[in-house]
This record gives structure tokens, C-alpha cells and sequence, in this order.
């Protein structure tokens, strides 16, 4: 039996304020960058509301971080070997879309790795949207695992079937979408460019 995620909404609100408050910026220069309404921010800092993957995509990018690297540091998880039961899970409020941190992330002792493994979880009918902006400075593939994605990439649709492996382009409007009837699954691999 698998154990339900733990709610990360505390976690993260610490985090965005801390990400935020080290880079000196105002809710109203957060919110200028990433396109989120200095309500909201206010709302997600505080706790008030549990912040769904496109916000989460939107805040990511200004701070110049990919989601997991954000997700892994509100999750303080570090180290040089990540086990399968300790990989930080993170589910979407608004589509429950789920992803699992599968590398591990930076400690004291281990220098942040450039590459970034995520298993996502996608439902059946479910849709993410991400910004240009959360693919700046980054390389991206996408590997499918099980199931059908349809993915938008800028103008381009792409539709991946297990074992179709697409490299990503320049940073572009991208949509992650599940047209079919059951859920799909795929690894995200990031690499940071420097």
C-alpha cells in the first residue's frame, strides 16, 4: 500500500519567501517577473493556498530554477543517493498531475549536479501549461515510460508514445497534455546550462 503524499504547501511557502527575500526582491518585482498576481504570491507565501503546477512553473522560472531543483529545496532532501522511498512527491491541486524528484539534490558535501531526473504521472484527460520563461538557461528531454503524451511545444505537437525520446528546442510555450483514457508516465531530464 502506498502512503498518500505529505501536503508540501508549508514547505513551499517557506521556500518561495526565502527564494524571494534572498534575492531582494518585493512581492511586486516577483510578481512583474513571473507573471503572478502579488495576491497570489502573497497567498502561497503565507500558506492560504496550495499552489498548483503552472504557478509553481511561473515562479520557478523568475528565480531562474527548474521546478524540481524549487520542489527538492522546500523539501530539504540532499545527498548523494536518493532512495525510491525517500524521493520527494509533489501532486497538483488543480490537475493531479504527480512528480517524483528522482535525483538526488545538492548537500554540503555533494556539488549541485547540472543534470535533473523527474518521473512525472500525468491523469487521464489531465493538462499542465508552462511558460517559456520556466526553460530559460535549460536543455530538456522528455522519455516516455508508459502510456500516450501529447505535447505542445511552441507551434510544434509532438505525440510520444513509451520509448520515444524528444530532445526540446529553443525555450517556447509548452503543454503537456493527456488525451487519453488512462494515465501516462514519462522522465523529465534536465540539463542547466551555465
Amino acid at each position: 500500500m502506498t502512503m498518500p503524499a505529505p501536503d508540501p504547501t508549508d514547505g513551499l511557502a517557506r521556500r518561495l519567501r526565502l527564494e524571494r527575500e534572498a534575492r531582494g526582491w518585493s512581492l511586486g518585482e516577483l510578481a512583474a517577473r513571473s507573471g503572478v498576481s502579488k495576491a497570489m504570491i502573497s497567498k502561497v507565501e503565507r500558506a492560504e493556498a496550495s499552489p498548483t503546477a503552472v504557478l509553481l512553473g511561473r515562479l520557478s522560472g523568475a528565480f531562474g530554477l527548474t521546478l524540481s531543483t524549487l520542489l527538492a529545496r522546500a523539501e530539504g532532501e540532499t545527498g548523494q543517493l536518493a532512495r525510491a522511498a525517500a524521493q520527494p512527491v509533489w501532486i497538483d491541486p488543480a490537475t493531479g498531475y504527480r512528480r517524483r524528484q528522482v535525483s538526488p539534490q545538492a548537500s554540503p558535501l555533494v556539488a549541485e549536479h547540472p543534470l535533473d531526473l523527474t518521473e512525472v504521472e500525468l491523469p487521464a484527460g489531465a493538462e499542465v501549461a508552462y511558460p517559456a520563461a520556466s526553460y530559460a538557461f535549460l536543455r530538456q528531454m522528455i522519455w516516455m515510460l508508459d502510456g500516450t503524451l501529447t505535447f505542445r511545444e511552441g507551434d510544434t505537437l509532438h505525440v510520444l508514445e513509451p520509448g520515444d525520446c524528444l530532445a526540446l528546442g529553443a525555450p517556447a510555450d509548452c503543454t503537456f497534455a493527456n488525451r487519453s483514457a488512462r494515465p501516462c508516465r514519462y522522465l523529465v531530464a534536465v540539463v542547466r546550462q551555465r
